[in-house]
Formats: structure tokens, sequence, C-alpha cells
């Protein structure tokens, strides 16, 4: 048997190679020269994605990926398991939205369904009420498919604004709804993504409401991301007559970068902030007198700039609190007044701790909520109050926490908890009895298949010392027999941190017998500044290198071996595990590279505000950084490479689709190996979101399917009756 099933492998391995060999990228080299250094780009042509050969190619290498995939007996096992899930569920609850009078907005969708709907409720235990579908949005026009990915109640829950987006497109159009009659305003606000830039802020009367407005509605245009600027809507104007409060056209003497987005962020009851929203990690900040704003004056002054090292402002009275690195790696929580604003020296509430990283703090009248993280995945919850720290723990060990609070005039404190194996729970914290009270929205389910799984949180010392911390999901009853099929998901970027979820996807791999593991590298936040700026620009090879040694260790530890292990990097995660895969060919059996960063040379290039993380091109030493990080241009000839699933979504923004399919064209033509190259471009699909749960979870089968085909799995080999 396992003779048979080896042989139907190596011809379809064969079948695959001659296949792609037989139908080639169609490529038009340019060469360009940086600092005395010449770059031939075999493939610039394919980003032109409205070339009728580009389109042709990619719709053929997409085609025939799917013809492949159909031949794995158990493709769509994923998929099937999370419909067998929402529907054991009942139905799940997100972006709860709370109002200080204790209305609760928030999406439900039951296990059914393929979109989530808006629901509303007067108090936790008030009567539900369901507000929007968004299969009426639009409903009399056909090839629709709408989802909402943002919704905004007022200040006081009389009016929500709703968001609505279709096959994974990030530019929104955004409905006003009355809640008391359900009354939908004819007016739709455009070219707008609330859900990713500026959100919805509602004006103190809830007469209108500020938004970010996009003048150029092509994602795959340069310019998608330039002259945005800051809107103040009022309800019932014509949403095509702007008011521009806040932009490099409104505000000259500002001298705002057309490049980065003005936001309006929330406020107290004297001033707005103005800031603006780049890929940088510290961002410029402006601050007005509302009054002033209403009126139409342009009195923003500076408050901070990205040299103050401030993240996380709030404003409250007279003062500005804010998370500051300064100085330190692990933030400080600090205060100072609005009149007289020093960022440098500020008065230092909570100071910085050895190895927790300060993460979200939430002001009310009993004090100051703030919590905690260790590597990333070890979460605590502390109450700052009368100058002490008070720790407070948590209804069960958690890796994540997210907090929600009414302000200062309040005591309540809304605390959710998750981990890799614990479904998020959402609890209110009673200060006075110490007594944390359930508040789930969404039912708890009990997942007996589960119940083997541990999860491992341990170090692994990098080849220059550094400890790298990796979280291991595995079945308490596994072997270390160098057998078992590992996936390593890797990011590492922008300061952002693997905190645990409860993903079903990796529990559902280590229930078919694998080994999940996430590598925490640098670059990430999940040690402070330190790591993120470890892998950063000049310091990225940090981050590629963090996932080989991290692998190398799993095989030394005999959790697997070299041909059981897959590597999985998603967007800017793509640099990491594009660049292991080119590094370090041999020490891996597959790569999956979803929507990824694959050619920071021309990336930064189309998405400006990228060289803000990767490196500009017109710096010598940042372009040497680009190149090194660049795997597109570290694919070689004559090399045998890894079995490789590639994904792009046609109408994503952030990675253009044209740097997977470049990256997958060249692949295929420089390989050697018998492994596929496989290229899935997503037609009704963008960076990974905005999209039916059915897409999405379509979208994780394909990946789960190819892993697990690639490593070995007996259940996931092509037969030789499917493959005719």
């Amino acid at each position: 048997m396992e003779k048979s099933i080896f042989i139907i492998v190596c011809v379809l391995y064969i079948f695959t190679v001659n296949a792609q060999k037989s139908n080639p990228a169609p490529s038009v080299p340019v060469t360009d020269k940086y600092f005395g250094t010449t770059i031939v780009d075999e493939y610039r042509n394919l980003e032109n994605l409205e070339s009728p050969s580009t389109k042709k190619w990619m719709e053929t290498q997409t085609d025939y990926t799917n013809s492949i995939l159909n031949q794995i007996p158990k493709r769509k096992f994923y998929l099937e398991k999370r419909l067998e899930f929402d529907k054991r569920q009942g139905y799940s609850v997100s972006n709860i939205n709370i109002t200080n009078n204790d209305k609760y907005f928030y999406l439900k969708k039951s296990g059914n369904e393929q979109a989530a709907k808006l629901y509303y409720r007067e108090g936790f235990l008030g009567k539900e009420e369901l507000l929007y579908d968004p299969v009426n949005y639009k409903s009399n026009e056909q090839n629709h498919e709408f989802v909402i990915n943002y919704i905004s109640p007022d200040l006081v829950g009389d009016k929500v604004a709703i968001a609505m987006a279709e096959k994974g497109k990030e530019l929104a159009e955004v409905i006003i709804m009355d809640v008391q009659n359900k009354y939908v305003h004819p007016e739709v606000i455009t070219n707008t993504m609330p859900a990713n830039i500026g959100g919805i802020k509602w004006v103190d009367d809830n007469s209108g409401f500020f938004y970010t407005y996009f003048p150029i509605n092509d994602p795959k245009s340069q310019n998608f991301y330039k002259n945005t600027q800051a809107i103040l809507y009022k309800i019932g104007t014509p949403p095509n007559e702007l008011t521009d409060v806040f932009s490099a056209k409104n505000n000259p003497e500002l001298k705002i970068d057309e490049k980065k987005s003005p936001i309006i962020l929330d406020s107290n009851d004297k001033y707005y902030v103005g800031m603006l929203l780049d890929n940088s990690y510290y961002r410029q900040t402006f601050i007005i007198p509302k009054q002033d704003l209403l009126e139409g004056k342009k009195t923003w002054k500076s408050l901070y700039t990205k040299e103050d090292k401030v993240r996380s402002l709030q404003l409250i009275d007279n003062d500005l609190y804010f998370l500051s690195q300064y100085n330190t790696q692990n933030y400080t929580l600090c205060k100072t007044s609005i009149t007289v604003p020093d960022f440098i020296n500020p008065e230092i509430l909570i100071p910085e701790r050895n190895d927790e990283v300060i993460g979200q703090y939430r002001f009310t009248k009993d004090g100051i909520y703030y919590t905690t993280t260790k590597n990333g995945v070890e979460a605590k919850l502390y109450l700052y109050k009368d100058g002490k720290n008070i720790p407070i723990k948590l209804p069960y060990p958690s890796g994540n926490i997210n907090l929600q609070a009414k302000g200062k005039d309040f005591s309540d404190i809304w605390v959710s908890c998750s981990g890799w194996a614990n479904e998020e729970q959402h609890f209110k914290y009673d200060l006075k009895t110490n007594s944390f009270f359930a508040q789930n929205i969404t039912p708890i389910t009990e997942y007996p298949e589960f119940t083997d799984i541990v999860v491992e949180e341990i170090t692994v010392k990098a080849r220059d010392g550094e400890e790298i911390p990796l979280s291991l999901i595995y079945n308490k009853n596994i072997k270390r027999d160098s057998k078992n099929p590992v996936l390593i998901d890797a990011y590492g970027a922008y300061g952002i941190s693997r905190n645990p979820f409860f993903a079903r996807i990796y529990l559902l791999w280590v229930k078919e017998g694998g080994v999940f593991a996430t590598a925490h590298v640098r670059g990430g936040g999940e040690k402070g500044e330190k790591w993120r700026l470890g892998g950063y620009k000049e310091t990225k090879p940090n981050t590629w290198r963090d996932l080989i040694d991290c692998t190398e260790y799993l095989i030394n530890e005999k959790y697997t071996s070299k041909d059981k292990v897959a590597i999985w990097g998603t967007s800017a995660g793509g640099i990491t595990v594009g660049r292991a895969l080119t590094e370090r060919p041999d020490l891996f059996k597959a790569a999956i590279l979803e929507v990824p960063t694959t050619n920071t040379l021309r990336d930064v290039l189309a998405i400006g505000s990228n060289a803000d993380e990767y490196g500009a091109l017109k710096d010598p030493e940042e372009f040497k950084a680009l190149l090194e990080m660049d795997a597109y241009h570290h694919i070689k000839k004559g090399v045998k490479y890894p079995a490789t699933f590639i994904t792009g979504g046609i109408n994503d923004p952030r990675v253009i689709a044209w740097e997977p399919v470049k990256f997958a064209a060249k692949l295929q033509s420089n390989n050697t190996s018998k492994n596929p190259v496989l290229l899935q471009i997503d037609y009704e699909g963008g960076h990974g979101n905005n999209t039916t749960d059915f897409h999405g979870h379509s979208n994780l089968s394909d990946i789960f399917a190819f892993a697990f085909w690639q490593l070995g799995h007996p259940d996931y080999q092509p037969k030789e009756e499917i493959k005719k």
C-alpha cells in the first residue's frame, strides 16, 4: 500500500512540474541600478495586472492549482469541520460595543449563516433585537455579497454607523441607522475603510462624525493611500460635499506627507486629536480645541513627534496619559499636562517592568486597569490605584486579555480572556468583591475532540544567544520520534505580537496528528522595543534566522524531521518565510506564503508607507536591507526548493497581487526539485478579510490540506482513481 501511494505521489510531482514548465510565465526583464548595484527583475511585466498575458497566466495557474488540490482526498476537511463547529456553537458574537448608558451593539452569526448581522440590546440582560442584515444591502442588485466589517454607535446609542464591504475589498460603504425605528438614512458614505483606518468618531451632540476619505478607490493604484482626508460628516447632508478638516490639502501649514493618512482620535470635552497614520511605530500627532475645528478654524498645533516615542494616548480632563518607550524597552505609563506637555520628562505612574510589556490601559473611577504580557504569551491584569499596583487574579491563566471600560466616571470594566486552547470568554469585574462575572453573549462550547491537546511555551536559543519564544500545541500522547508533521507559523514585523487566541485551525491540525508551532521571531513586539528593532530594516535577517533556528531546535529535539516541516507566513510574514526557504531550502519540506510580501524593492514603491518598516530605496544602507529581505531576488537557478503554496488576493491593497505572482513565476522557473510550486489567486478576496466565513474557511482549508499532503499524512495523499 505504502509503495503504491509513493508511486502515485511521484507521478503527481512529475505531472505538476512538467505542466508548469509547459506554461511558463511571460518574462520581460527590466534592469535597475541602485548605488552601483545592478538588479535584474525578470518578471517586472507581471506587475501590470491588467495585461491580458498576466491575467491569462494568473487564471491558468489558479485553475491548475485548484485541479491539483482537488486530488487531495481531504481538501475540504478543515472547511467542513469549521462549519460543523459553527453549527455546534449555535452562533458567534463579535465587535461588541457598549455605550455609557448600557446599550449593547454587536455582530452575531448563526452557525448556518454566511455573514454576521447587527444586533442590539439594552443592558446585558435586555431583549435582543435584530437591527440590520447585510443581505438587504443593495438586494436589488445582482452579484453582491456584503459583510458588515465595522460598527460605531453614537454616544447614547440612538444611531449606529454600519460599514459594508464585499469580496475582500477594504474600502467600505457606510450607512446610518436610527436605532429606535430602524430607519436607514438614504445617504451612503463611500471611499472609506473605518475597520482599518480612522474608524468613525461621533461628535458630542451625535449630529455627525469624523471618518477618513480615500480620493482614489482603486486598491491597485500607486496613489491609493495618498492624499487621504479626515472628513466631518453631518447627518442628512450630501456625502459628496466633503468637509475636509485635517489633511495635506486642507492644512498646508502642517506640511503633512501625502502618503500619511490623517485621522481624528477620541478626545476629551475640550480637544480633538489628529494623528498621521502610517506604518511607522510612532506617529506625528496634533491637537486642536473642539470649538475651533467645528467652526472651520485651522488652529492645529503639534502635540508630539515620532521622536517622542509615544503610543496609546488618552486625554482625561486637563491631562494627557500615554505609554512611553523613551529610554525604555517595555513601556512606562506616563502623565503630562495638556497645556504644557512634556513627553520627554513626564510624570511616571507605572514604571517599566523587566520582563513584562505594558499593553492596554483603561480608566475607571476606581483607578487605571492595565495589562502586561511576558514573551507575548503570558498575560496579567493589574489595577493602579492610589499610587499602588494591585495584581488581579484572572478567572483562568490567559495568553491574551482585552479590556473595555466606560471611562473615568464609571466603575464598569469588562475583561476578555483567551488562549491557544481556551475559547475567548467575557467577564465583568467587580472590584468590591474582587469577583469576575461571566457575560458571554456567545455560548461556551464543548470540544471533546480537543481534550488531549496541551500547550507548551518554551524559549529557543538563537545563534546569537537571544531567547526566542516558541509556542507549541500538540497532543499530550505524541512521541518524539522525528515523525510528527509540524506546521510553524511566523510573522515578525511592525512590532505586532502573535498573542494567543483560540485558533481552531491550529487545534484541528493537532487533532489530525500534527504539531503546531508559533515562532515569536524578532520584528514583533513580544519582548518590547528591543525585540521590534531586532528585526527591523538592517536587522531584518534576525527575523527569518530566528525561524530557521526554531526549526532546527524542533528537529534536534526529535519533534520532527526535515521532511516533516512546513512553514507558514502571511502578509509581512512572507518576508520571514520567503527568506527562510531561499536561505535554507534544504531545511523545509513545504512552505505556505499567504498574500505575502516577497518583493520589498518594489513593494516600498507601490506602498510608500511600508518604507517606514522595511527601508527606503533612496538610502544606501536601507537599500541593502531591502535587497537582503527581498525573497524574490534571492531565488537562485539550479536550487531544489521545497513544495510551495502561494496565494494572492486580487482586491488586496496592502500586498498587491503582483508580489505573490512574481514570486511564483520566478520560483517555478528556477526550481529544480520535483516539488510543486502552486499559485492561487483569490478573485473574490483581498488581504484575507471582509469575506464570508465560508470563503475564509475555504482558503484556510486549502492551506491545511496542502501542508498535510506534502508532509506525508496518509489521509491526504492523492489516490490513483481521483488523480485520473
